[in-house]
């Protein structure tokens, strides 16, 4: 597949193995899996990483809420190595755009991963916004999206061709639910889309014959039953 899959998460060992095994293209972190993985020391878990991780891109996301603060980290989250990208969300808790500061650090050279995007307007502004000249990502939610009830195919397809005319900016399918995601952002001509650890172990199933998957789920369904003990019948 042409499809770049990046890894999301933020425990270290499960990084390294994926780098080492050669199955993903990139990673990206954000505070919430930061929380999840136990990680306590921002700055040193980022270096660790970045020693170890040199030649893919890797994304850590700024923590402040205010547009002077959210620019300062920014600054210096660029500072630690080539190959990182700084995530920006959409906009802040007040729900004010971070598109002006996205243009100002962007046209200075700072590669960004824009996230949190929802909407076709905050997708078109931050299009519009990066720089044609820095390599940039635009994070849709799709997996969010979904929850919704609303097809997040289209959207993420007019994404792809808004973007065209800048090759550096990249789209990116965030919140993968499950592996067919991978298929369909490629088939929108996706560049980028992340997947959890447990996704990416589903993709053994590719191109499974459906007859056999199901034999062996009876199998399995009956290997349960019989340990289980079960009877229906007295």
């Amino acid at each position: 597949m042409s499809i770049k899959v990046f890894a999301d998460g933020a425990n270290i060992e499960g990084m390294l193995d994926m780098y080492r095994e050669g199955n993903v293209q990139g990673f990206t972190t954000n505070p919430s899996l930061m929380k999840k993985g136990g990680v306590t020391d921002y700055r040193a878990f980022a270096k660790e990483v970045l020693s170890q991780i040199k030649d893919l891109p890797v994304s850590f996301e700024v923590f402040a809420d205010d547009f002077e603060g959210m620019e300062a980290e920014a600054r210096e989250i660029a500072t630690w190595a080539e190959n990182v990208y700084v995530k920006i969300p959409a906009l802040n808790t007040k729900g004010e755009s971070t598109k002006d500061l996205v243009r100002k650090l962007s046209h200075d050279g700072i590669k960004i991963n824009v996230t949190t995007l929802f909407t076709n307007e905050q997708i078109s502004d931050f299009i519009e916004a990066v720089s044609p000249d820095v390599p940039s990502i635009i994070s849709i939610f799709a997996g969010r999206i979904a929850d919704t009830g609303v097809d997040p195919l289209p959207v993420v397809a007019d994404a792809v061709k808004l973007a065209a005319p800048k090759p550096q900016c990249e789209i990116l399918w965030a919140s993968t639910r499950e592996l067919l995601n991978i298929f369909q952002a490629e088939s929108v001509g996706c560049q980028i889309i992340t997947v959890q650890n447990s996704i990416l172990a589903k993709r053994k199933n590719v191109g499974k014959d459906l007859f056999e998957y199901s034999l062996d789920t009876v199998r399995g369904f009956n290997k349960d039953a019989q340990a289980l003990g079960f009877h229906i019948l007295p």
